[in-house]
């Protein structure tokens, strides 16, 4: 059995970064080479130092929902927080909302001047429940007036620019959570990487509900994850594929796009088109796609740390997280980034 203790460990609380910092690629890189088990440390500019002309650097564009509403529940007044996670269609979200159990079937909540309404039709278990918004006019755009960026809990300071909790290729509107290791990208440093004979490929996979939930069984192979819509372009497929087949290299940036090229590979071959995900990889993993990812450092007892450590192997993940935390590096969110290559 695969414990979820086993992806525990230390973190000093002052270690967690509140905010980004002023310039988005100043961030500190970590270097962690697989095959010797070298870890270097440099700065997040150095990565063009490390990515090889005729590499594939494979990027997330979803782009962050403010999706994080306050509004008013219409028969007691009372102050409800609903936090939008999965467009269901027909105007149905499935929606985190708190405090939970003010919340009824058959409750509506009101926002701003009473401009939307959610109906909520349905409740599951962890606070999750299905709400109908009524609305008049484009929900994105009255999600951009009425709603706030949705930071994750560990973060307690004010985001002053909402714009640095969105990548600077973000394209498509889908997700309650930022693919973080897209954060330290600068214009400047994607076209440097271009000028390298670097190919850049985009795809999109909307942050869900995952992000937000710890693994709360022992044994990790009982966790459930939710599923998250992802889009591969038959471009984007093409391009992949020419490139796996010619013997490129294909990082990925982000957890995002690491889960989303695995997902999406049958046989050997990315297939384009949509389609829901809800890939859990953890130690064991084979991957099929991925050569090299980009990455930040990862909350305790995560999937997402399960997910580093099947790509670098879990001892070596966590002697580069003892090391980040004795040389004092950012984590999570706004934190440091990680090239395992």
């Amino acid at each position: 059995m695969i414990k979820t203790s086993d992806f525990d460990y230390e973190l000093p609380q002052e270690l967690i970064a509140q905010t980004p910092l002023k310039d988005r690629s100043g961030s500190r890189l970590m270097v962690v080479h697989r095959n010797t088990g070298q870890i270097e440390h440099k700065t997040f500019k150095d990565i063009v130092d490390y990515l090889r002309p005729n590499d594939v650097l494979v990027l997330n564009d979803t782009k962050v929902l403010p999706a994080r509403l306050i509004g008013i529940k219409e028969d007691t007044q009372a102050v409800i927080e609903v936090l939008l996670l999965k467009d269901t269609g027909n105007s149905v979200w499935m929606c985190l909302s708190k405090p939970q159990r003010r919340v009824k079937v058959g409750s509506t909540i009101v926002f701003g001047n009473r401009e939307l309404k959610a109906h909520c039709l349905s409740k599951e278990d962890g606070g999750i429940c299905y709400f109908r918004f009524e609305y008049e006019g484009i929900f994105v755009e009255i999600l951009e007036k009425l709603g706030q960026m949705p930071l994750p809990p560990y973060i307690h300071e004010h985001l002053e620019d909402a714009s640095r909790y969105q990548t600077v290729y973000a394209k498509n509107p889908g997700s309650a959570a930022a693919p973080t290791a897209g954060l330290h990208f600068t214009p400047e440093i994607l076209k440097q990487l271009e000028e390298k004979q670097v190919e850049l490929v985009y795809i999109t996979l909307h942050v869900g509900l995952g992000t937000f939930r710890p693994v709360e069984e022992e044994d990790i192979q009982k966790h459930r994850m939710h599923e998250e819509f992802y889009e591969i372009s038959p471009q984007a497929a093409f391009r992949l594929n020419e490139a796996k087949k010619n013997g490129k290299r294909i990082v990925a940036v982000g957890t995002t796009s690491t889960r989303t090229l695995e997902a999406a590979c049958r046989h050997g071959k990315i297939e384009a088109g949509c389609a829901s995900t809800d890939i859990f990889i953890y130690p064991g993993y084979h991957f099929q796609m991925v050569d090299a990812q980009i990455t930040n450092f990862h909350l305790p007892k995560s999937t997402l740390i399960m997910l580093v450590s099947a790509f670098a192997g879990k001892d070596l993940i966590f002697k580069a997280y003892r090391e980040a935390v004795l040389q004092k590096y950012r984590f999570f969110s706004f934190g440091d980034a990680m090239l395992i290559e």
